[in-house]
């Protein structure tokens, strides 16, 4: 065979193996969920491992605990039974929607407001957690609300989040400085890289049960509902999830595992079958 023959064989023998590798991501990403599980019970969750209250890394332990991680692992039980095991994978703002996209997790149950913008990207279960962005500031600063804001005062918010974009809505005027994880800007926020963080009142909750030195301020100023993400195309998984979510109502392990989170903030509680209403 001539050298150039070679080449051009080798060339189309890399074009099928990429092929190949392509379809069968394709095949991974648009495989009916509730059909595997049922011959494999095992559900794939993205889930926060930096968000205080619903999904934070345990450092002793080396587990993921929260309140995202109970509700996953209960909608795991509710659909799959006793042998049903649920699977954890980090997930951030930026990362989700792309590792559900591909067919690298199941759900996504990571803090995930509902919008009409990400509706156009994943479907959303019903309600599990009703949310609204506040903000969190060192307690004796001038911020008591969104109104205090000005140009002199700079808010952390996350990378990806709607957070980011809320805050620039609701007060134009700030400095906005993003951040990778909400780690890193509560980090920021101590070290006096910003005034005030904002992004939903639990997760800043949470932040504030770290350093009695700071605390949320102003009430909430929008609506944030969570939603589970799942896939287009996944409709068959995304029924079974509001069957679980609804069933984990009527017998009481929703109210359990929210209570035991949230004992002393019952705003969050979401409603039996609540939709988004845009």
């Amino acid at each position: 065979m001539s050298k150039v023959k070679k080449l051009v064989s080798f060339f189309l023998l890399g074009l099928v193996v990429i092929g190949l590798s392509a379809c069968k991501g394709d095949s991974v990403a648009n495989e009916n969920i509730a059909k595997r599980i049922k011959e494999d019970p095992v559900i794939t969750w993205g889930v926060k491992y930096d968000t205080r209250l619903f999904g934070m890394m345990n450092v002793e332990t080396r587990k993921v605990e929260g309140f995202d991680i109970d509700i996953a692992r209960a909608i795991t039980k509710e659909i799959l039974g006793e042998e049903g095991k649920a699977e954890f994978v980090e997930v951030t703002s930026k990362t989700r929607i792309p590792l559900l996209k591909n067919g690298n997790i199941d759900g996504i149950i990571a803090t995930m407001t509902i919008t009409e913008e990400r509706l156009g990207q994943v479907d959303f279960s019903d309600i599990y957690f009703d949310a609204g962005q506040s903000l969190l500031v060192k307690k004796g600063s001038h911020i008591q609300s969104i109104n205090d804001l000005t140009d002199q005062d700079t808010v952390l918010v996350v990378k990806g989040s709607t957070s980011a974009v809320n805050i620039r809505e609701h007060a134009p005027q700030a400095n906005i400085l993003e951040l990778e994880n909400y780690a890193e800007a509560f980090t920021a926020l101590q070290s006096g890289q910003g005034d005030a963080m904002t992004t939903d009142n639990a997760i800043l909750l949470g932040m504030a049960s770290e350093n009695n030195n700071y605390g949320l301020v102003g009430g909430t100023f929008t609506k944030e509902p969570y939603g589970i993400a799942i896939n287009k195309g996944q409709e068959d998984f995304l029924n079974e999830v509001d069957g679980a979510l609804r069933d984990m109502h009527d017998n009481g392990t929703y109210d359990k595992i929210y209570d035991k989170w949230f004992p002393n903030d019952p705003e969050g509680k979401a409603a039996k079958g609540a939709k988004f209403n845009g």
